[in-house]
């Protein structure tokens, strides 16, 4: 699962909680990887590089029988569409994480939009670069309207009919 959406939107909460729910589930939040793989930068040309770094990890990991949730911005359809080249199309599931701007702004408790605004952090999405929404993904989890226990069960059931 390649989990996008807008930063503070609730892709990491999300994707935590599922690692709950699914046995032996490894979560690659982007947080998380920008730390492990030691890059800050956050240029067009970066975010596309690093995106098929963690899909190529991503590859690795349900190679070997690990499912894989991948919690990132990821906001071009390119990245989207490379990383589903990368992983396999027949395994790549994408899901939007929807919430507008002014409610990710409410939400984020880092205070990272503010900064954005005032300069302070570059090439920050939603202020100074794009964030392109997915055109057709698998599944969209409203954060604005359903609960966190609610998208868990969105995408359990999603699951449950693809192995069908």
């Amino acid at each position: 699962m390649w989990m996008t959406g807008r930063p503070c939107s609730g892709k990491t909460t999300i994707a935590r909680q599922l690692e709950k729910s699914i046995p032996n589930l490894a979560v690659l939040d982007g947080d998380e990887l920008y730390k492990w793989l030691g890059t800050y930068e956050f240029s067009r040309e970066a975010r596309i590089a690093k995106n098929k770094r963690v899909a190529h990890l991503a590859k690795l990991l349900m190679k070997h029988d690990v499912p894989v949730c991948v919690s990132m911005i990821s906001p071009y359809n390119e990245t989207r569409m490379n990383a589903k080249k990368i992983i396999n199309s027949e395994y790549f599931y994408q899901i939007y994480v929807k919430c507008d701007f002014q409610e990710c702004e409410k939400r984020d408790v880092k205070g990272m939009y503010k900064q954005a605004k005032e300069g302070k952090i570059k090439n920050f999405i939603g202020i100074d670069m794009p964030y392109e929404e997915p055109t057709n993904p698998d599944l969209i989890l409203d954060t604005q309207v359903d609960t966190i226990d609610n998208s868990i069960k969105k995408i359990m059931l999603f699951i449950k009919e693809q192995k069908k």
